[in-house]
């Protein structure tokens, strides 16, 4: 019997518990309750809007790249570069439409027009670095003949250390020494492009036919080959 009324008493203290545990429960629903539903509205929201971006995204891109595609199907240069220059893209696809224009731009012998755009791009924050780089080096290219002493200025900020373009800017600026009668500045700086582990065979080679070209005595850990037609 003692037994019976101990079950009795358990059974009765678990339902009471369960009864307050219920009305906690709906305590915190009255209360808390609008707060769950609003997490659901953000999540359910949030996937709409990311589906929604996702689906403008790929339409503006398809819209830029058919855009594009209709502008380099032009055959004259001149209109090219025109339909080029009227394209709106952003990111690294902007970027790559400014270095087509460019390119579009110098066929048609507009010099200035190419380094305007390649200068615009290479001021751009919004693409990638090794684009404005790029963009710097392909202008310092174009403007061989014009302002020497601003291309320099142009080589010499991408000839540092660690940067992209730092061998091939250091072969323009060797160049540049040797049109200023700068021989020794020059043998210097071809010197140090050889011995550097990064410069490519063909860099390589074109800089050891300009030493021997020049006369001047290759490192000894290198080994002459002026015979290579590499680019």
């Amino acid at each position: 019997m003692r037994g019976a009324g101990m079950s009795e008493s358990d059974s009765f203290i678990n339902e009471v518990s369960e009864e307050v545990r219920r009305d906690r429960l709906f305590l915190l629903l009255r209360r808390y309750g609008w707060i769950a539903i609003l997490i659901v509205v953000l999540l359910v929201g949030g996937a709409a809007w990311t589906e929604y971006s996702r689906a403008r995204d790929r339409a503006g891109a398809e819209e830029a790249g058919d855009a594009l595609l209709s502008a380099l199907s032009n055959s004259d240069p001149e209109e090219r570069a025109a339909a080029l220059d009227g394209v709106s893209l952003t990111g690294g696809a902007a970027a790559v439409s400014l270095l087509i224009t460019a390119a579009a731009q110098e066929e048609t012998g507009d010099l200035a027009a190419a380094i305007a755009s390649l200068d615009n791009l290479a001021t751009n924050t919004d693409v990638p670095e090794i684009y404005r780089d790029l963009a710097s080096f392909k202008a310092a290219m174009l403007d061989a003949g014009t302002d020497p002493e601003a291309r320099r200025q142009r080589l010499d900020s991408l000839a540092n250390p660690g940067q992209p373009f730092a061998l091939l800017a250091q072969e323009q600026l060797a160049l540049a020494d040797l049109s200023a009668g700068e021989r020794d500045a020059a043998i210097t700086r071809l010197t140090a492009i050889v011995q550097d582990a990064g410069a490519g065979q063909g860099l390589r080679d074109r800089v050891q036919t300009l030493m021997v070209s020049l006369g001047a005595p290759l490192p000894d850990d290198v080994t002459p080959d002026v015979t290579s037609t590499n680019p």
